[in-house]
């Protein structure tokens, strides 16, 4: 179900309550987050001589891609789709395609709050999945980051560095087709780990 939004104490002590289960793998928490990847992101700093102007081909800047992704809070690995914009019904979507990949988990996913995040089809899909459950018990939860405060969320850096990844091959991307792919490139298969992903503490599964 949906959770207001909590102080950083409040999720640490959350999530501490709940230690065994996650690093048991019963629980998988994930900080959630979409992603608006433009052609524009191209765009920026690289290395050249500084007699001889560096030009970065950008076709059509109007062109762009939302992404929604989600890093395990234990594993450290981040899962992302591709979807057309960012709304209540892909979010649905998104959280369907997670559901898939964790079909022996529960989940607790850590959000910004996002007015699509609090609407009712999404709070009428939490009720559906959850119903009859006891909340120890419920497949899905959702928590919130205190209120205006992005800079909480781990996977923002993880978007950052993607398009940190693409600008470094920006000869490579002659097409965005080239560019969507470089992006997930950089996300998809990889284990992350860096501070903020353990802002609200430590944890890994017990193998």
């Amino acid at each position: 179900m949906l959770k207001s939004s909590k102080k950083t104490t409040e999720l640490t002590d959350w999530l501490e309550e709940r230690r065994e289960q996650i690093e048991s793998g019963k629980l998988a928490v994930f900080f959630q987050d979409e992603c608006q990847l433009l052609w524009g992101d191209l765009c920026g700093y690289v290395w050249g001589k500084t007699d001889e102007r560096v030009e970065v081909p950008v076709q059509n800047q109007k062109e762009r891609q939302t992404y929604f992704g989600a890093v395990n809070l234990a594993t450290g690995h981040c899962l992302i789709q591709p979807q057309p914009t960012g709304n209540g019904i892909y979010t649905i979507a998104y959280l369907h395609y997670l559901m898939s990949q964790c079909p022996d988990q529960r989940l607790a996913l850590i959000w910004d709050g996002a007015a699509y995040h609090r609407s009712d089809e999404m709070k009428a899909f939490l009720a559906s999945i959850n119903e009859g459950l006891a909340e120890s018990d419920w497949k899905v939860t959702c928590l919130r980051f205190a209120l205006n405060d992005p800079t909480q969320n781990p996977i923002e850096d993880i978007w950052l560095s993607a398009k940190r990844y693409i600008r470094e091959f920006y000869h490579q991307c002659k097409t965005f087709a080239a560019v969507k792919c470089l992006f997930e490139l950089a996300v998809q298969h990889k284990i992350f780990d860096f501070p903020k992903l353990n802002r609200l503490g430590e944890f890994s599964l017990i193998t």
